[in-house]
């Protein structure tokens, strides 16, 4: 997986290609745990993540908690693949999804 960043002030977006699973999560935790300090506008950009597995869900459960007590956070772009995995695990439901 590759996670491209464009920051602007407190809005980040991250733009994530490949897989995001046990393999190339901690990749995503290492930008949560220390690139969000500051950030009140959080984006993760799926246009190019074709798969999500359990290890990559817990980190956007862990970034939507941090997000959750210093701005907010959003997905955009998200394929059907990834969203159907989403509404099977109930992430849906607390997580913003925009098209």
């Amino acid at each position: 997986m590759e996670i491209k960043k464009e920051q602007n002030g407190t809005v980040l977006k991250l733009i994530l290609s490949g897989r995001l699973d046990a393999v190339t999560a901690p990749d995503l935790d290492k930008v949560v745990q220390n690139d969000l300090t500051g950030v009140t506008d959080l984006t993760l950009d799926f246009q190019e993540l074709v798969y999500v597995a359990s290890a990559g869900l817990r980190v956007l459960l862990l970034a939507q908690k941090r997000m959750k007590k210093q701005g907010s956070m959003k997905l955009v772009h998200v394929s059907k693949e990834v969203k159907d995995v989403l509404e099977m695990t109930g992430f849906i439901d607390f997580l913003t999804i925009e098209d």
